[in-house]
């Protein structure tokens, strides 16, 4: 991989829309969304759920010849070191360490990233693509990539923010995974303000690190997707996508096949898809639980203390 090639990080707490964004910016040319390679290991390896096209990770042919070219062939074996790696260095409780440059575990956590460039370079080469985007969402991962010598100088990370009282309504539902019909994880409004803190606070300690963070907040990309991604299309300084935003109007996108490994089940969707938030009910005392565990950040993302019930959509 070239410094060409860069790596788009899209992060945020699950529910946040980071899934619309990656496959909104997956259209774009040159654009080449990989969905959540922190799943790789164990979704795709190891369970061989389907990839976004439709078929088994193991039958997918754009997977297959990443693997092939990353490592040979894909190996249970493999996985089970990354996965073991992960437990070691790429779990939230490190953040605080890497955030102030006291990285742990070194040699393991270079060890661990390379894998990832592996899978970013082959990725590149099998689909001729100028920019990788790794929507794996959490900001653990982030950082090891911002820290690990084989990823920092080409890492750019998409911060994707949403109202925490929509985000938590949403966690509050019940949604069926599409690989096998088991339903999706159910947090409590309390645990998921506890999380979209954290998380997000996490993105802010990058940006103060140096690292280039780009805010996009869910309810823009809905209202006003165009101009949204033209905007971030020049932060990001993508070759060939400033203009090309044919598949969309302010109503809705015309979506391809996207080779994404995991993710929200808005990956397995082609065709046209219009821009609109589901709606959940969240009953008022957990609006104001939520509201009273997040409200410095809810205020800095631009969102009311007490929103109009429309917007929470």
């Amino acid at each position: 991989m070239t410094d060409a090639q860069p790596v788009i990080f899209v992060g945020g707490l699950g529910r946040s829309g980071t899934t619309l964004l990656e496959r909104l910016l997956g259209e774009f040319p040159g654009a080449v969304p990989l969905g959540e390679v922190v799943h790789l290991w164990a979704r795709g390896v190891h369970a061989d759920e389907p990839c976004g096209c439709g078929e088994t990770f193991s039958r997918c042919p754009f997977w297959g010849k990443v693997g092939d070219l990353a490592f040979g062939r894909w190996k249970a074996s493999e996985a089970d070191r990354l996965l073991r790696l992960r437990a070691r260095v790429d779990r939230t409780r490190h953040v605080p360490f890497l955030a102030f440059g006291r990285v742990r575990r070194v040699a393991e956590l270079d060890e661990y990233v390379s894998a990832y460039a592996s899978v970013y370079a082959a990725a590149a080469e099998v689909a001729d693509g100028d920019w990788m985007i790794d929507s794996s969402k959490h900001a653990s991962l982030a950082y090891c990539l911002a820290v690990a010598e084989a990823t920092r100088a080409r890492l750019r990370v998409v911060h994707v923010v949403r109202d925490p009282r929509a985000v938590a309504a949403s966690w509050r539902s019940d949604v069926r995974r599409p690989e096998d019909g088991r339903p999706m994880a159910r947090w409590a409004p309390g645990r998921t303000a506890v999380h979209w803190l954290v998380q997000n606070l996490a993105f802010e300690l990058l940006r103060r690190r140096g690292v280039p963070v780009i805010r996009v907040r869910y309810e823009d990309l809905l209202g006003r997707p165009a101009e949204t991604l033209r905007e971030l299309a020049a932060e990001l300084r993508v070759a060939r996508a400033r203009d090309a935003l044919l598949f969309l109007d302010d109503q809705e996108a015309l979506l391809g096949v996207a080779h994404t490994v995991s993710g929200n089940p808005m990956r397995f969707v082609v065709g046209r898809v219009r821009f609109s938030a589901p709606r959940a009910a969240l009953p008022f005392v957990h609006r104001l639980l939520v509201t009273a565990l997040t409200w410095p950040l809810l205020l800095r993302y631009g969102y009311r203390l007490a929103p109009r019930p429309e917007a929470l959509g």
